[in-house]
């Protein structure tokens, strides 16, 4: 069976989108009808039939980023761009690749720039005296119905967008914190799963992005308190519980492939339940 999560993690449609670039590398994917809005910007954006390329007169970073901030801000103000965030991402196709720009988070899906997140499974593992007793859960939380993507949706216990400036690790003891108000002796006990590669079409633009998947132990006595107000509750679920949320849709799909990653490596489900989630392990998102 397919999935809904891995049809819209690869719901796509290239000829719908310009490919976007800065100093001869494509960064990006830019919607045919959103290419009109940067045609105003003659001086900024070299356009034809097959690309929207940042002029080379921006030749360094500095320069790209100052120039993107102008046209990103004026559309902001016209609200093509929504759900401003005041952090700052860099344009880079690789994680330690050197940035081409900077650029405020909220554009990067305008652009379709490559993004990087950290997706966290809160996994509890009952013992008696070092034995197991009872089946293992998962911590899910519920985002808040105010965030700007995917309100109300049921999400992993900690997921967080990894801004400019932050290692892997300390996104994950910050996050830990401000979502579920997990300690930091805690959070660096985290063990690395996979790698998702997601590229799909949003109301919002495209988004083109990794996801760093962790698996964490959380004590049995432990329960999430949200820091941040991003997160509206968060429950302790059965495995059957997680996987029906997923069949119906009700998580993210940035929330399952996570979860399905650490169902799948722990084999607490059958690998033939998810036809086709391989692929999302295998190929960069621009590729």
């Amino acid at each position: 069976m397919t999935l809904p999560c891995l049809t819209a993690a690869r719901r796509f449609d290239v000829n719908a989108h310009l490919p976007f670039w800065i100093d001869a590398e494509q960064v990006g994917w830019i919607r045919s009808s959103d290419v009109r809005l940067l045609a105003r910007w003659p001086d900024v954006f070299d356009i034809d039939d097959a690309r929207v390329t940042l002029a080379s007169a921006f030749n360094n970073v500095e320069l790209r980023s100052a120039a993107l901030g102008s046209v990103i801000g004026a559309l902001a103000a016209e609200g093509r761009i929504p759900g401003w965030r005041n952090e700052t991402y860099a344009v880079r196709n690789a994680f330690d690749a050197r940035p081409l720009a900077y650029i405020e988070r909220a554009a990067s899906r305008f652009f379709g720039t490559m993004t990087y997140a950290v997706h966290l499974n809160g996994v509890v593992e009952y013992t008696d005296g070092g034995a197991p007793r009872g089946a293992p859960r998962l911590w899910i939380a519920r985002r808040s119905h105010t965030k700007a993507t995917d309100p109300g949706m049921l999400d992993n216990v900690v997921a967080g967008g990894i801004g400019w400036g932050f290692s892997i690790e300390a996104t994950i003891v910050k996050e830990c914190w401000e979502e579920a108000g997990i300690p930091e002796e805690i959070a660096v006990r985290a063990v690395a799963g996979r790698t998702a590669h997601v590229l799909q079409s949003l109301p919002e633009g495209t988004q083109a992005e990794q996801i760093f998947i962790y698996d964490l132990a959380l004590p049995a006595d432990f329960a999430p308190r949200n820091q941040d107000g991003e997160v509206g509750e968060h429950r302790l679920a059965r495995i059957d519980e997680v996987a029906r949320w997923i069949e119906e849709g009700a998580m993210t799909v940035d929330a399952s492939l996570a979860t399905l990653d650490c169902l799948l490596r722990r084999r607490w489900i059958d690998e033939e339940a998810c036809t086709g989630i391989e692929a999302l392990f295998a190929q960069p998102a621009l590729a």
